[in-house]
């Protein structure tokens, strides 16, 4: 009787079902990863930093600015990947306003080569092989190699030029260095080679971009295995290597190393270390172990001790400190204690004091953003060398009792142009000849170089793209006749006629310059210990140089 007197019910439903078939069908039955849009202000945007989700999207290659642009991918202070940290949530970024969906009924998607994602953290053997180590002064360095940056068009490029967005959103590199690379043929559009940057792009228009790409070095210390089993592999991560492929980071990561050093791959990491954090890091084999070990970690059955080295006196009896930690900014990496702050609570003990500084032991009993070093400042003792924590940026006390004496945009701007004055001088910029001037230079216009550069440029590039195309897959050993080494630098991908990052000598860092004095001591869980060595910075005998 009730259905009866309302014969429309039916229709509705019927409706309702067919629309979310329609949905599901559709591109607008969800958003993917590449597409969606940021925001960024304030000293964040003027330093051209990215969010996590920005710069960690996807580690074969996925939207960032540095997937059409080939720069550098910016850094935090203290020369970390703006990135997420030790065992943060994911956050995403949430973009300036609602982005319609479209699907051009006349067109198909352009469904580019197979990618694995970082879900698992998956890599085969190719992706070992794009390049080699080589040792040297105590630092581990990554030979350059080549790489294709992918990504879908976003929302707010539809309908836009190829030019206007790399002159708007992608100004690392001078207009210059994008017209040579479409010259060169290294730029795609849908999987075709672009021939002209006023092209307009559409929705659902796929780009890749060839890139020279260069990693920073990283200590030369090995990671060396604690243990390893069916289900879990365990190593000693040392100091300057992030765990996971994230900036301008691939090959030098911890995930990498072990695929190409101790054939393990197909690793889940269980945890974070920031990259100046050294100690125990823990994997899992299979996602099965990966979902058990984040359940326990979720209900708290993990302990967690660290170990550290800070500024002055350290109390001797035990102090707990429960002061709830706020992120200031995810791009940049920077966090404050605040009340409006998640709750956190960390537990240290003085170990020793030599005079000047103290060694702790920290047991952290919430996962926090950088909660150690956070809760260390606030009591007046931040890590000795810390980067971001135990600096001026923070005001003349450095942030103890969470005096800060500036907003969080200032604080985030001294940050940053502390980290960007110490980089500078450490950066020596080659402008012999007539192939730098105008490709560094990123203001230059494109009209200063002459068609005729352009294509010798190009040529040149052409020339080195099909060196590298023909040449033997294990190029570290492969032997050239006498008086080919411009050959041979093409062939091993040391240099690239449209890099400006091979035209700068960049001053080598100190290996001790790549530590911080925080290492991971211990980690136990339901039927697991596990331990590291103590370093050398936390014996009794220690001493500041």
């Amino acid at each position: 009787m009730w259905l009866s007197s309302r014969p429309w019910l039916p229709v509705l439903v019927q409706g309702c079902f067919n629309l979310r078939r329609l949905l599901a069908a559709s591109t607008w039955g969800g958003c993917r990863g590449p597409m969606a849009e940021t925001s960024s202000t304030g000293a964040e945007a003027a330093a051209g930093l990215k969010t996590p989700a920005q710069q960690n999207g996807d580690v074969s290659g996925d939207a960032s600015g540095e997937l059409l642009s080939g720069s550098p991918e910016p850094v935090g202070p203290g020369g970390e990947p703006a990135q997420a940290s030790e065992e943060q949530a994911p956050v995403a970024a949430s973009g300036s306003g609602k982005r319609k969906k479209r699907r051009d009924a006349t067109r198909e998607r352009v469904v580019p080569p197979p990618k694995k994602r970082r879900a698992g953290v998956s890599f085969g053997d190719e992706h070992f092989a794009e390049t080699s180590y080589y040792f040297e002064g105590g630092l581990r360095k990554v030979r350059p190699y080549y790489f294709d940056f992918r990504t879908y068009c976003k929302g707010r490029w539809v309908g836009h030029s190829l030019l206007h967005v790399f002159s708007t959103e992608f100004r690392a590199q001078p207009l210059a260095y994008y017209e040579a690379a479409v010259r060169a043929g290294r730029l795609h559009l849908n999987e075709e080679p672009v021939q002209d940057l006023n092209i307009v792009l559409k929705d659902n228009d796929f780009l890749r971009n060839r890139v020279h790409r260069h990693e920073p070095p990283v200590t030369a210390e090995p990671v060396r295995l604690l243990a390893e089993n069916e289900d879990v592999v365990v190593v000693d991560k040392p100091s300057s290597i992030p765990v996971h492929p994230c900036g301008r980071f691939r090959h030098n990561t911890v995930i990498f190393i072990l695929g190409k050093e101790h054939q393990l791959k197909e690793l889940h990491p269980l945890h974070r270390l920031d990259r100046l954090t050294s100690g125990v890091l823990m994997f899992a084999k299979t996602a099965a172990v990966s979902e058990r070990i984040h359940e326990q970690v979720r209900d708290r059955q993990l302990e967690k001790e660290y170990v550290c080295r800070v500024e002055g006196e350290f109390p001797t009896e035990e102090v707990t400190c429960k002061e709830p930690i706020l992120v200031v900014s995810y791009k940049v990496g920077v966090c404050r204690v605040d009340t409006r702050g998640k709750p956190c609570e960390t537990v240290f003990q003085r170990l020793s004091y030599n005079g000047h500084s103290s060694v702790v032991r920290c047991r952290p009993l919430t996962g926090r953003t950088h909660q150690i070093r956070v809760h260390l400042q606030f009591l007046g003792h931040p890590i000795l060398n810390d980067p971001i924590y135990n600096s001026v940026a923070w005001g003349p006390s450095r942030g103890r009792g969470g005096h800060i004496p500036k907003t969080d945009e200032e604080l985030l701007r001294d940050l940053v142009a502390e980290h960007q004055a110490k980089q500078s001088l450490d950066v020596l910029d080659l402008c012999e000849g007539d192939l730098s001037p105008g490709l560094i230079d990123s203001t230059a216009p494109s009209s200063e170089l002459g068609k005729d550069h352009l294509e010798e440029l190009a040529a040149s590039a052409q020339k080195m793209d099909g060196a590298v195309d023909a040449a033997p897959q294990d190029l570290d050993t492969m032997a050239l006749a006498p008086g080919k080494a411009a050959e041979t630098d093409f062939v091993n991908q040391e240099i690239d006629p449209l890099c400006a990052e091979c035209r700068l000598v960049r001053q080598d860092p100190l290996p001790q310059d790549l530590v911080m004095f925080l290492h991971a001591l211990r980690y136990k869980g339901p039927g697991f210990e596990y331990f590291s060595p103590m370093p050398a910075w936390a014996q009794d005998d220690w001493q500041e140089d």
